[in-house]
């Protein structure tokens, strides 16, 4: 089993584009045994095979994704509007898939279930309380079920996010922390994020990115290690507020992802 240090180096299964097998393949090339698995697969048509196809490899896994098909990433104003449980015409939909993902996480004997929520506004009260209310549902419904949502940062600053989890007070609603999000939506640093962040922090992306120098556009992600993040920094920062869980290698941008990824299992391998 690859480690750094003492966290297990995990990988998210949809950086890879392919399915499950050859995600297998890969990862025992690694020797890679954990996994961020994403569970949109299996609330699909071919749902059965996906998940027969996952139990069949024997992963751990240290976490459970949901994403939405109704999102749109192609820039920061059309994710603001479509991300995660903003859209009111898709709430009552998307309630019922974390739900059956919900379930689908506790029987596979996993503790978390990630997802980006969307954006918060603390500056109208109206859109704020519909998101409290819809995150409360989610950690109700998460709390039901035996697991705990994981609400993936960067959409917000770090005392936005922080605000938000105090107000809710939800046992159930922690956080999955993406350092290269905080570079990529230009919101915030990483390592002093993560340190405000530390007691609600659960599971992190080993994600690198470069800040855009374009108001309003996305920043650029690259390879772990390649970036801003500062990686040795961070997981020194890591260790210094003792976090205990999986350190999830995804990649979602570039033409060799696979490559990026081994590099990323090298390179956190060797810290």
């Amino acid at each position: 089993m690859k480690k750094c240090g003492q966290w297990p180096i995990s990988v998210c299964s949809w950086s890879f584009q392919k399915n499950i097998d050859e995600i297998g393949a890969f990862m025992r090339e690694q020797g890679v045994e954990h996994i961020h698995l994403a569970l949109a697969p299996a609330l699909g048509a071919d749902g059965d095979a996906y998940m027969a196809a996952v139990r069949r490899q024997g992963w751990t896994i240290t976490a459970t994704m949901l994403n939405f098909d109704y999102e749109d990433y192609s820039t920061l104003d059309t994710i603001k509007v479509t991300g995660g449980i903003a859209p009111d015409d898709k709430w009552d939909s998307a309630l019922a898939s974390f739900i059956r993902a919900a379930g689908l996480t506790a029987e596979l004997g996993v503790p978390y279930i990630a997802m980006h929520v969307g954006f918060l506004d603390h500056t109208d009260a109206a859109y704020a309380k519909k998101f409290y209310d819809r995150v409360r549902a989610l950690g109700d419904a998460a709390k039901a079920a035996g697991v705990t949502l994981l609400m993936e940062t960067g959409q917000e600053s770090a005392a936005d996010l922080r605000d938000f989890l105090v107000t809710l007070g939800h046992p159930n609603v922690m956080i999955n922390f993406d350092p290269a999000n905080m570079i990529l939506y230009n919101k915030d640093e990483p390592i002093p994020a993560l340190k405000l962040l530390a007691p609600w922090v659960r599971h992190i992306h080993a994600k690198d990115a470069v800040r855009t120098k374009v108001n309003g556009e996305w920043g650029a992600e690259v390879p772990w290690g390649d970036g801003e993040v500062n990686t040795a920094a961070f997981l020194g920062a890591l260790k210094e507020i003792g976090f205990d869980g999986a350190l999830a290698i995804e990649r979602e941008a570039g033409g060799q992802r696979a490559v990026d990824i081994a590099t990323a299992v090298q390179r956190l391998s060797t810290c």
